[in-house]
């Protein structure tokens, strides 16, 4: 099957200008009528010994299932199954291993934030040609 654009091109080359018009209108078309999505994916909000015991409400007295109570209190539905099944962030300790764990994990974002980027190093020889990639490969190299 051939793509767009070997279809622009296979026109381009018969000389159908018109068709190509009628292309470029319907492109514009769509163009105009793009909306930009909602995210699909709910951020994660900071799980708290209160919001775990709102989690243990809700399965107890609902028959709500674990992704629903994630939507409906805008958590990771993982989070919900480890308040359920272990009581993890029940207790406001900070030695818990959770807490650590999210400390940890804090810690090595801001690490990671603070490092500087690195570039890539140059070729050992300045006068070496640069190696292609095989997107850059053409029949001569082959």
């Amino acid at each position: 099957m051939a793509t767009l654009k070997e279809f622009e091109e296979a026109l381009r080359e018969q000389g159908m200008l018109m068709a190509l018009a009628i292309l470029e209108r319907l492109r514009e078309r769509d163009r105009a009528k793009r909306t930009v999505a909602p995210a699909r994916r709910v951020t994660g909000r900071k799980m708290t010994p209160d919001l775990a015991r709102r989690i243990l409400e809700l399965h107890g007295t609902t028959g709500m299932t674990q992704q629903e109570i994630a939507f409906e209190l805008g958590v990771n539905q993982g989070r919900v199954n480890e308040v359920i099944k272990r009581g993890k962030w029940l207790s406001d300790d900070p030695q818990a291993p959770e807490a650590v764990a999210r400390d940890k994990a804090l810690a090595r974002m801001d690490r990671a934030a603070a490092r500087p980027v690195r570039k890539a190093k140059a070729a050992k020889d300045p006068g070496a040609k640069p190696k292609r990639t095989t997107s850059q490969l053409t029949f001569g190299d082959l």
